[in-house]
């Protein structure tokens, strides 16, 4: 075969919902008796995976023309060796690319969205018709690529941990954290149900979420609590938060989750901003049960039990997003 390229083109995919739907009850028919059982319209099981296997038989078929492919599923990413020449498509929702970044160093990656009317793909700009023209330049080095900035968990026996969109330090149930967190030269001891990093990359994510929460929150316990005048009939008071920073900023922020006040613990370091000179530490007081995680994976954590340092900074490893 006449290839343009010897090196290695990694596909990344990931399971459908039918896929993991049938992992979990082994047949489609004892699926579809699950979903249909619940009132939920199966067909649309049926037409995201038959989407999804269409884009990437086109996808593999082009790639193949193009280099050495390798598919590889996201849950075997944790353990996958990427080569420094490897060329990296994401086939599937923004998280996946998201999972895939951390597990790079510098390689190129390009997002792309194999179903444009179900997915809205921020970090997915490119669709299966464009790989045929769009990876020869993105092989020849004639395609920019975004920076992005990631956070890193740093453990003081060694371990360490990487986040694209953000980083979770918490219970690992729905029980509550004991810590002490540094930041800034100001040190407090917290419980609270964890803490949140995000990047720029994240901050439209779970970072949008949590500030608008807790503004919303906010405002409405101060109405119901008679400590200011309701809003007047058509009146919006709930502020339009911008949360979005550059994706390639040289910091990150933290946002602790439900801190509770009690006579041995505080909540005045509840949102912060962590810079190379200013890294976030937390020492965790928990005797069981806490973790660190990264974008939504639970399953790849590290532990963060009684005697466990965490610092959190920007990483030196950059992500490569082709544009």
């Amino acid at each position: 075969m006449n290839r343009l390229t010897d090196s290695k083109i990694v596909l990344v995919t990931r399971p459908t919902r039918l896929a993991e739907l049938v992992g979990r009850f082994n047949t489609v028919s004892q699926a579809r008796f699950y979903v249909e059982h619940q009132g939920a319209d199966f067909a649309d099981y049926l037409r995201e995976d038959e989407t999804y296997h269409h884009a990437l038989v086109e996808t593999q078929s082009v790639i193949s023309e193009i280099g050495r492919l390798q598919t590889v599923d996201r849950s075997f990413l944790p353990n996958f060796v990427f080569a420094p020449e490897d060329t990296v498509v994401a086939l599937g929702q923004d998280g996946l690319v998201a999972n895939t970044l951390k597990y790079l160093d510098g390689q190129p990656v390009v997002g792309v969205n194999p179903d444009p009317a179900r997915w809205d793909g921020r970090l997915l700009p490119f669709h299966v018709r464009d790989l045929a023209k769009l990876l020869p330049e993105v092989l020849l080095r004639k395609r920019s690529a975004r920076s992005v900035t990631m956070a890193q968990a740093t453990l003081n026996n060694g371990q360490s941990l990487l986040g694209v969109n953000d980083l979770f330090i918490g219970p690992k149930s729905h029980c509550s954290a004991r810590y002490v967190i540094r930041n800034g030269g100001v040190s407090e001891t917290q419980s609270s149900s964890g803490v949140i990093i995000s990047t720029g990359l994240g901050s439209t994510g779970w970072l949008k979420s949590l500030l608008t929460g807790a503004t919303a929150i906010a405002q409405l316990a101060g109405q119901a609590l008679g400590r200011q005048a309701p809003p007047l009939p058509g009146e919006k008071r709930t502020p339009k938060l911008k949360s979005e920073f550059a994706w390639d900023a040289n910091y990150l922020f933290y946002t602790v989750r439900e801190p509770f006040p009690t006579r041995t613990t505080g909540a005045s370091m509840v949102f912060g901003r962590i810079t190379p000179d200013a890294p976030l530490v937390l020492e965790s007081r928990m005797a069981e049960n806490g973790v660190i995680f990264s974008d939504g994976i639970e399953s790849d954590f590290l532990e963060f039990n009684a005697g466990t340092q965490a610092t959190i900074d920007v990483a030196d490893r950059k992500g490569a997003l082709v544009e």
